[in-house]
């Protein structure tokens, strides 16, 4: 059986990035704004306060897993109301590799390990779009299992510490998304697979990409009326079933697009069009570009990314 959330995270290509350890200390807030680059937080020790731009505070406690995979911006507080002492809530320091927020010789109420995550795909932008804006999980055995290995790896300076930090927080975000797949869950893919009636469409949306898909023939998949699973995926998913089709089938063609073992034909009919053309025209309205643009940037970007990497590593010394 096909597991969309299996092939949104295979080609979304995620990879740990930077992270660090942040204390507060006293009343201490931290703010930051909208970016394109995925939030994550683990709390080792105290309490917080996480509000994502546009939703609803969160109350973070220890062993809580957070999530942005698309960041907006945010808050994060906590030690009370600000102001009493006369010192800045928002002031920070940094002291034997950790930051501190707020009071910098008070004993600390919050610890957290906070990073980004980058994701290899160059359709990133469109396939985070699928998951919820915030993927708040708690009291999941598999995961806390997982926070608590990554919490002590955080806190000793062992051999490869970086590197099995990025492995287990990998690990980590796969499970955070398996684990926070429920009705509670912001409009997304995870949220429409909670649903069993809209988890039997999807699936079969992504066991058939090329089918001719009507709402209609959907909602039969789905064992619903087609304006019950019109209203109802579009409530879970927060897109229309047949933008979410073809969001879902330009992913895939950029994917075979990417891989250059095909040409425009087989990967038109693999996606669901008739013919090379009828691919063509329906690529460049949705990705801006016509395929043989796209395939010549990806190109250019590849070259510029290995030289840099040729440079970074030293390179060779011209002969003289």
């Amino acid at each position: 059986m096909t597991d969309p959330l299996a092939e949104v995270v295979s080609l979304l290509q995620p990879k740990a990035a930077l992270s660090k350890v942040v204390s507060g200390g006293g009343a201490w807030r931290v703010r930051r704004p909208g970016g394109d680059r995925p939030f994550y937080c683990v709390v080792l020790e105290g309490v917080a306060s996480l509000q994502v731009e546009g939703g609803a505070a969160v109350e973070l406690a220890p062993d809580d897993f957070v999530l942005a995979p698309a960041l907006s911006g945010f808050v994060l507080s906590g030690g009370g109301p600000a102001g009493g002492d006369g010192l800045d809530p928002d002031a920070a320091s940094v002291r034997d590799g950790e930051v501190r927020h707020g009071d910098p010789d008070a004993p600390p109420n919050l610890s957290v390990l906070v990073g980004h995550l980058s994701f290899g795909s160059p359709d990133a932008a469109l396939l985070r779009s699928l998951l919820p804006q915030l993927i708040h999980v708690r009291g999941d055995p598999r995961l806390g299992a997982i926070v608590r290995l990554v919490s002590e790896e955080a806190r000793h300076q062992r051999p490869a510490r970086e590197v099995v930090l990025a492995r287990l927080l990998e690990v980590m975000l796969i499970e955070a998304l398996r684990s926070s797949s429920g009705t509670t869950a912001s409009p997304g893919l995870l949220r429409c697979l909670a649903d069993a009636r809209l988890a039997a469409a999807v699936r079969r949306l992504h066991e058939q990409p090329a089918r001719s898909w009507t709402v209609a023939s959907m909602a039969q998949e789905a064992a619903l009326s087609r304006s019950a699973f019109y209203e109802r995926f579009n409530r879970a998913m927060g897109v229309a079933p047949m933008e979410y089709l073809l969001s879902w089938r330009m992913a895939l063609a950029k994917s075979f697009l990417r891989q250059g073992q095909e040409g425009l034909a087989a990967i038109a009919e693999r996606v669901g069009y008739g013919s090379a053309n009828a691919f063509s025209a329906a690529f460049t309205r949705f990705v801006g570009t016509a395929p043989s643009h796209y395939l010549r940037a990806l190109a250019g970007e590849r070259s510029s990314s290995e030289a840099a990497q040729v440079r970074a590593e030293g390179g060779l010394e011209p002969a003289r």
